[in-house]
């Protein structure tokens, strides 16, 4: 007769009774489960992720068991990580990490796996006692990280964002031992609605964890695996439970060839999976099984492995589980440990370890110089630190002890009340309120005194837990609003132990991490602190921080925008500042520090991949190269690097049949050539290539630009402005300017805008002179079918002072018309577009145009009255003297003030003639008026060099 041969027939009968013979299959399997569970020859240990009550039982069972062979369930491939733990603070997470991928999908690069581990779970506490213990070897037994994404649906990986903390997990796929929750969605809010809790922890916390936390080895064994199969029974997901099964049968394959190869006792192993997997039923479950499972080959994807910063929030946001529940289980664990009196095991040399606290330390209790003949530091220790007041030694292993019929058929003994420790925490949350705006009082500590043990009596509890202050908290406290950054309930996170959050010790850190940190070290920062650092850096007075300005530069380049970041100083082409002033908080993004180092060994090794990739990519713009480009004479200053992402530029360009970028193009390549013509003796060859290249395809695309619906106006102007800017360097390349005019020509828009944009190119070209231009607008204005669409003749001019910066003052003089000329039903419909056009696609253009109107507009209130515009005071020609020219204005002014600069020009020119006194109306001589109309621009310039 087997132990639990009168639990089954007990359960049968009972569900028999009310449930039929599904439900009596159900119990049936699950008593079924746990005895095969525990008959296995191979000792199971099954947990659930940060649960202090597996931790705990780990402890007792280490410490008592003393196995020399640990199989844990976890990537097989993280094991060599394992031993960097002892320079870190917990909690990091280990952390396998691919950016060259091969195998699968392109989409899904980069891959990240991450296994956070917490001082207070079953895990730690037997990682911590293999590397401590001499002679005890640590088997991590389950599927690797490539196996983790070969094994996942192809449409996409099962990635878990991160809300709170993005920079620490981000969208990194979780590896947990035991994720012990219903996935039987109805299950668990039965559970929650006749549990009277709110959500899953807090359940979880009420009767698994506090009733586990005192019980006897057995018991917590037979009740987790119950647990485990209740759940695994109840499983709706076919496709997630088969991934079980494949990891099950992947960790007993990987056991019993150990096992085999190494010749272990099996009495001498443990077997720690999660309470899911320790109710398996695959065929290749337990060390007699004989069936066997082959194991797929990885993929050619090139892994990195290393430990990044975890927090409680980013595990609670990763696993879904309630916002203060991992908190919550460090203040339970540190509880428990002090009220057992048990000492865990801590890896020597663990950061931010309590005094007195590291298990298995030399020197200490429990540790190998504390013990007689030099005993190892998992030896059993004396009776009073192995078991509490009211536990007692399990029963010999081998022989199966019902305590499930127990456990199941009483109510748990639960804990007096700790009225001193509620007390406490009752005065210290409103101490913490009051520093936090809220106006609490006494009175307040006295409410949620009383409150959290009215809340724990109607929630049937014999003591309040951490959930019950907290909903008290908030009713007492929290009553209309929120004064400050942090609600009642962050509070009480805070005063139960806060978001803990992890660092990385600097001999963990890889090659690149640690060398950013030598080569900032002349700041005199501590850059392991979380807290924002202020950096002065005066490069006059202090040249030799020079190199750290130039990797802050690059760090602000590569990291997110709040890890570095300048508060004075500016770093452009030809430009270098004097004086910086950085704000830095390495600490807070030490993550990302270290996925750097995945990528390359050094800072700039980096950044030239990166610019490299972008360049490169399927999807890469002539913009984006040239921006590469533009980076690559910034951060890293190598002239042979440039060119190379140069001439990948000028291919980008000839391939592109979009004009999209135009814009970007030109505002780019002007810059460069700016710059190279500074600072070079000429220009790099792909700086005349790719203006050779540019005129020849905008030329070829300009006549479909101007009609296509793509194209909007401000790209074919940014097309315009190219062709006219480098329409002399690429003529004395060898480029023809008849291409050029053949385009305009052969452009025919129907937009108003582009017209109004072609028109200037004409102008400029020749082909259309002012006198006609203007004549075109005066036309349009006095169309009254045209009236309506001239606002967008104007968008059109405005556009065009890009490309022919000369028709300014002519932009002005049409806009002056259309405000004097178009009615108000027709222009104040209009104006909010036209302000919401220029702020969008002309914003640089604003304060040019403004200048313009502010030179050709009176300059005081007294002189409107009596100004006449000058396109206004232009008298025709007198019919009875046809050889004088009316003209005046301010450049007739300009042009009698100054004779000798007309002079000049006019000799330059190649034009001849004579000065004379103007007439009263303002008239010159024939020969300056037909020198004014026939070449406006250099009278234009003129003038703009004497105001």
């Amino acid at each position: 007769m087997g132990a639990f041969d009168p639990l089954r027939d007990q359960l049968t009968q009972a569900a028999r009774e009310f449930g039929g013979d599904v439900v009596s299959g159900v119990l049936t399997g699950l008593v079924d489960d746990v005895d095969r569970a525990l008959r296995e020859e191979l000792e199971i240990f099954p947990v659930c992720h940060h649960s202090p009550a597996s931790a705990l039982a780990m402890v007792r069972r280490l410490r008592e068991k003393q196995p020399k062979v640990i199989y844990l369930e976890l990537c097989e491939d993280l094991q060599p990580l394992l031993t960097e733990l002892r320079n870190c603070r917990l909690p990091v997470a280990v952390q396998a990490f691919a950016t060259e991928i091969d195998g699968f999908p392109a989409s899904w690069a980069p891959l990240s796996v991450v296994a956070p581990i917490t001082e207070a779970s079953a895990e730690y506490q037997a990682i911590s006692y293999a590397l401590e213990t001499p002679g005890v070897e640590l088997v991590l037994v389950d599927r690797s990280t490539d196996h983790v994404f070969q094994w996942a649906p192809k449409e996409e990986p099962a990635k878990k964002e991160h809300a709170e903390e993005p920079g620490l997990h981000g969208d990194a796929v979780g590896v947990e031992i035991g994720d012990l929750r219903p996935r039987f969605a109805e299950l668990e809010e039965h559970l929650l609605h006749h549990g009277k809790v709110r959500h899953w922890s807090e359940w979880w916390d009420q009767y698994v964890e506090q009733p586990l936390a005192g019980a006897d080895y057995d018991t917590y064994r037979q009740v987790m695996v119950l647990i485990g199969s209740l759940f695994r029974h109840l499983d709706r997901d076919a496709d997630r439970l088969a991934v079980d099964e494949d990891r099950e049968r992947y960790m007993w394959t990987r056991m019993r060839e150990h096992l085999s190869a190494s010749g272990a006792d099996p009495a001498d192993c443990l077997y720690v999976c999660g309470a899911f997997h320790a109710a398996s039923r695959v065929e290749q479950f337990g060390l007699a099984s004989t069936a066997t499972y082959e194991i797929s080959p990885r993929t050619g994807t090139k892994w990195l492995y290393g430990l990044i910063p975890s927090s409680h929030s980013a595990i609670e946001a990763q696993f879904g589980l309630a916002s203060g529940s991992v908190s919550i289980a460090a203040a339970s664990w540190a509880k428990s440990l002090t009220r057992g009196r048990l000492t865990p095991f801590r890896l020597t040399g663990q950061k931010g370890a309590p005094a007195g606290r590291k298990g298995g330390a030399p020197g200490k209790k429990g540790g190998a110089a504390g013990r007689k003949g030099g005993e190892p530091a998992g030896s059993v220790p004396p009776d009073d630190e192995l078991v509490g007041p009211d536990l007692r030694r399990d029963a010999p292993r081998g022989e199966v002890t019902d305590r499930l019929s127990g456990f199941l058929s009483k109510p748990p003994a639960l804990d007096e009340m700790d009225e001193a420790e509620l007390l406490g925490w009752s005065v210290d949350i409103v101490r913490l309120a009051r520093r936090n705006g809220y106006l609490a009082s006494t009175a307040d500590a006295i409410a949620v005194f009383e409150t959290s043990i009215l809340l724990a009596g109607m929630r049937n509890r014999a003591r309040p837990t951490p959930y019950d202050f907290q909903d008290a908290a908030v009713t007492c406290i929290e009553k209309d609003s929120v004064p400050g950054r942090r609600d009642v309930r962050r509070l009480c996170e805070i005063l139960l132990g806060g978001d803990r959050v992890g660092e990385v010790g600097y001999d963990a850190l890889p090659p690149l991490a640690r060398d950013v940190y030598d080569r900032l070290e002349p700041l005199g920062l501590d850059l392991e602190k979380r807290t924002i650092q202020r950096a002065l850096l005066d490069l006059n007075a202090d040249p030799h921080l020079a190199p750290c300005s130039d990797l802050l530069w690059m760090l602000r380049y590569l990291l997110p925008s709040d890890a570095v970041r300048p508060i004075m100083g500016e770093r452009r082409l030809g430009e270098r500042s004097i004086q910086e002033s950085w704000d830095v908080a390495f600490g807070k993004h030490q993550r990302s520090i270290i996925e750097l180092g995945y990528e390359g060994v050094t800072i700039e090794q980096v950044l030239e991949q990166r610019l490299r990739r972008a360049a490169w990519d399927p999807k890469a713009t002539a913009a984006v190269a040239l921006a590469a480009v533009e980076d690559a004479v910034l951060f890293l200053g190598s002239w042979r690097f440039a060119d190379e992402l140069g001439q990948r530029a000028v291919e980008l360009l000839a391939s592109e049949r979009s004009v999209d970028d135009a814009p970007e193009v030109l505002r780019r390549i002007r810059r460069l050539m700016a710059y190279y013509r500074a600072h070079e003796p000429e220009l790099p060859a792909w700086c005349e290539e790719f203006a050779t290249s540019g005129y020849a395809q905008y030329c070829t695309l300009l006549p479909t630009a101007f009609v296509a619906d793509d194209a909007g106006v401000r790209q074919v102007a940014a097309m315009l402005g190219f062709l006219f800017s480098m329409e002399s360097l690429a003529i004395s390349l060898g480029c023809d300017r008849a291409q050029l005019e053949l385009a305009v020509q052969q452009s025919h828009p129907e937009a108003p805008s582009k017209v109004a944009l072609l028109w200037a190119a004409r102008s400029h070209l020749g082909l259309l002179s002012r006198a006609e231009l203007r004549e075109r607008c005066d036309e349009l204005l006095a169309n009254p079918l045209v009236v309506p669409s001239f606002p967008l003749y104007i968008i059109g001019f405005v556009q065009a002072m890009e490309p022919v910066p000369a028709l300014t003052g002519f932009v002005v003089e049409v806009i002056s018309k259309a405000f004097g000329r178009l009615p108000d039903r027709v222009l104040l419909p209009w104006l909010p577009k036209l302000i919401t056009v220029l702020r969008d696609q002309a914003g640089e253009l604003v304060p040019v145009l403004v200048r313009e109107a502010g030179r050709t507009f009176p300059g005081t209130l007294d002189a409107v009255d009596a100004w006449v515009p000058p396109w206004s005071a232009r008298p025709a020609p007198a019919a009875s003297a046809p050889a004088a020219v009316a003209a005046s204005g301010p450049v007739a002014e300009l042009l009698l003030g100054h004779p000798a600069s007309c002079d000049a020009v006019a000799g330059l020119l190649g034009c001849e003639g004579s000065w004379q006194a103007p007439s009263p109306g303002g008239s010159l001589h024939r020969e300056a008026a037909a020198l004014l109309t026939a070449h406006p621009d250099p009278a234009l310039a003129v003038a703009a060099l004497l105001t």
